[in-house]
């Protein structure tokens, strides 16, 4: 069953709030309306890329049916603690997964994560942490804001590297789910992001290239002072 179906099943409808993240996954917020629910965004954890359960915690009011635990770039959300919150609210808590890839494919991918971890400058490389799959290398680009991370990405397929920009634009700033509401991290993590290669495909050279690329512009961006 979809996000949608689930959150009729269980009742949630008209009246109701659902606490979702922000940054991306516009299918969720559309189950959300689509069953006539309103959206309560919260801040995602800077890290994981995924719902901060503090940040939760503070979003839930008295109208709280559920909340939406996304997975993001092949980093698990913290649901232990969001499952803990919902038990305690009375919360029906939703997880939005991403899709499974075989193991060799995932093994693939974290060998060439561990590659870029130990060569890049100039960016910060993502946090592995626990059961990382790496569905995307995300890694953040040090300047001052957008034009920085966008003129880097230029560069970069300038040179021959496929990268992109995973969120261009947070929900809570889009016209169709606009809420003001602060939400920093997600902004800044918006602001900053961008998505490298780590295909199963990628030789050796595509990745020393990507390598050379990054440590050759990363210098160029440091924030002004």
């Amino acid at each position: 069953m979809g996000t949608a179906a689930l959150l009729r099943a269980a009742g949630v409808g008209v009246g109701d709030e659902v606490v979702v993240p922000a940054f991306g996954n516009t299918e969720v917020a559309e189950a959300v309306t689509r069953v006539g629910a309103l959206l309560a965004f919260a801040d995602v954890d800077p890290v994981t890329y995924c719902l901060d359960p503090d940040a939760v915690r503070a979003a839930i009011s008295p109208r709280t049916a559920a909340l939406v635990a996304v997975h993001r770039f092949g980093r698990p959300a913290d649901v232990g603690r969001l499952y803990e919150l919902g038990a305690r609210h009375g919360l029906l808590v939703l997880e939005q997964g991403e899709s499974e890839s075989p193991y060799d494919e995932v093994a693939q991918r974290r060998e060439r994560a561990a590659y870029l971890d130990a060569r890049l400058r100039g960016v910060r490389t993502p946090d592995g942490g626990d059961g990382h799959t790496y569905q995307q290398y995300v890694v953040r680009v040090p300047g001052n804001g957008r034009p920085d991370r966008d003129a880097f990405a230029r560069a970069l397929r300038g040179r021959g590297v496929d990268c992109r920009v995973p969120v261009k634009t947070p929900l809570h700033r889009q016209p169709e789910f606009r809420r003001y509401v602060s939400l920093p991290q997600t902004e800044l993590a918006a602001d900053e992001t961008l998505a490298l290669p780590v295909d199963a495909s990628l030789t050796k050279r595509d990745m020393q290239r990507i390598v050379s690329a990054c440590n050759a512009l990363g210098g160029l961006l440091q924030p002004a002072f």
